[in-house]
């Protein structure tokens, strides 16, 4: 057995800082291998082992670099996974990376990370810009114990209860108040598993991308690729395509109404008469609409959702949401002001309205201000999907277990769903207690025995 400190993992300095690496799981028959002999086994009924007999002899060098990279059977690299692990990056960087309908994989949550010291990025590498970035700062960590405090008075301990779950739900409260007033240029972790197709998908658009943190990632996660399989990537740039993609990523990429209502439906073309009544009806608990109802069409929201929580709604994958550009234009979200002490709010008050005076002298991009911006400020977002993607949302997110701020814009939209196909037999199943401080939810966390 390969000990795990003699495995190559493949990794690539990002430039301006961070890394990736892409996992070496020490398996014998790797990705492109594992690509080869599912891309054989459409082309011959020999079975198995047949193919491990070719690949063994042949190797899959040449085979995915003739048939996936050379003549372009994209399929092929469906075939064949990797894990990649990017460390080190903004918070807006993980949100580009994770805007891709396929996109599988984790990332740290604000909850488990110290910001004390965690870096923040400053591309602007200006004094004014690392100021602002410090400020926010030393708010967050100034107001960590006055917020736990207050939390304690307003939710005690109650009895049979265990201390230590309370205080991780206590923790988890205040983290999530406060994580409104972290700057979106504050670092991560993310992992992303992928097969290989979708990897050269999403850095073709990535290397285009308006903010230059983003392109070096993308440029390192390929780097890191060619390193790990250098026969599966290496595609043909055509010139076309690139200038499509760039103007794409240019002028179409950021999603930005500074007028968006607080919550509307948009467009509804969802045809009633290819709703099966009784389908809807039937269907119980933590149980999913099947899928081909999609078919009746869709339902479009726009809505007011600070930038925090948009980070918890775009794991929705199966719906399309735009990416919102995070500016101070329509304000800061209502209820990370309402969730303080009262001094600490005061406080508050007077310190956004400076760091926005701050923010105002900034010679930059609207799109690198982002990294300056705190995520508790508002954006506009766009999101549409067919109701089982809708009702799959909506169940997840309305509960006691989401932050509030999302919770609230999934309940009207699940309540906005009751009111226009309740009568077609559509059921949602909703948290009976929705907004009740459950201390369950220092529970959820992942540590290790």
């Amino acid at each position: 057995m390969t000990n795990l400190t003699d495995l190559k993992h493949c990794q690539t300095e990002i430039e301006g800082g961070g890394e990736v690496i892409a996992l070496d799981t020490g398996a014998v028959i790797g990705p492109e291998s594992e690509a080869m002999l599912q891309a054989l086994h459409s082309r011959s009924i020999g079975g198995l082992r047949g193919h491990l007999e070719v690949l063994e002899k042949r190797g899959a060098d040449n085979f995915m670099k003739n048939f996936y990279v050379g003549y372009g059977h994209k399929s092929i690299g469906d075939c064949g996974t990797v894990s990649l692990f990017i460390e080190g990056v903004s918070m807006l960087v993980a949100k580009a990376i994770q805007d891709w309908s396929l996109y599988s994989g984790q990332e740290a949550s604000t909850r488990y990370i110290d910001f004390e010291h965690q870096p923040f990025k400053n591309p602007l590498g200006t004094k004014e810009a690392e100021e602002i970035l410090e400020a926010w700062r030393s708010f967050y960590m100034e107001s960590l114990e006055p917020v736990k405090e207050y939390l304690r008075g307003l939710f005690p301990l109650g009895e049979g209860e265990p201390d230590a779950v309370y205080q991780k739900a206590i923790n988890a409260r205040a983290f999530d108040i406060l994580r409104g007033f972290l700057p979106a240029g504050a670092t991560t972790n993310l992992a992303w598993h992928t097969n290989l197709r979708q990897a050269a998908d999403k850095i073709a658009m990535l290397r285009h991308h308006p903010l230059a943190e983003v392109r070096a990632t993308g440029d390192a996660i390929e780097a890191t690729l060619i390193k790990a399989f250098p026969n599966s990537f290496g595609h043909k740039r055509y010139e076309g395509t690139e200038e499509y993609n760039e103007y794409i990523m240019k002028n179409d990429y950021y999603y930005h109404n500074p007028s968006c209502p607080e919550f509307v439906v948009s467009k509804n073309t969802v045809d009633t008469a290819l709703l099966p009544k009784e389908s809807l009806e039937k269907r119980p608990a933590k149980t999913e609409l099947p899928r081909h109802l999609s078919e009746a069409g869709t339902v479009q929201f726009e809505f007011q959702l600070d930038f925090g929580s948009f980070r918890d709604i775009q794991r929705h994958r199966a719906v399309t949401q735009r990416m919102p550009l995070l500016t101070t234009e329509i304000g800061f979200g209502d209820w990370y002001l309402e969730e303080l002490p009262e001094a600490v709010r005061e406080k508050a008050k007077v310190f956004l309205k400076s760091q926005e005076e701050k923010l105002a002298k900034l010679s930059c991009t609207p799109e690198e201000k982002q990294y300056y911006t705190a995520m508790g400020y508002l954006t506009s977002n766009r999101l549409t999907g067919g109701l089982p993607a809708l009702v799959y949302l909506v169940e997840l997110r309305a509960t006691r277990f989401v932050h509030p701020t999302l919770r609230k814009r999934a309940k009207q939209m699940a309540d906005t769903l009751t009111e226009l196909f309740g009568k077609d037999g559509l059921v949602i199943h909703l948290d009976a207690e929705i907004d009740r401080f459950d201390i369950k939810r220092g529970e959820h966390d992942i540590v290790l025995k």
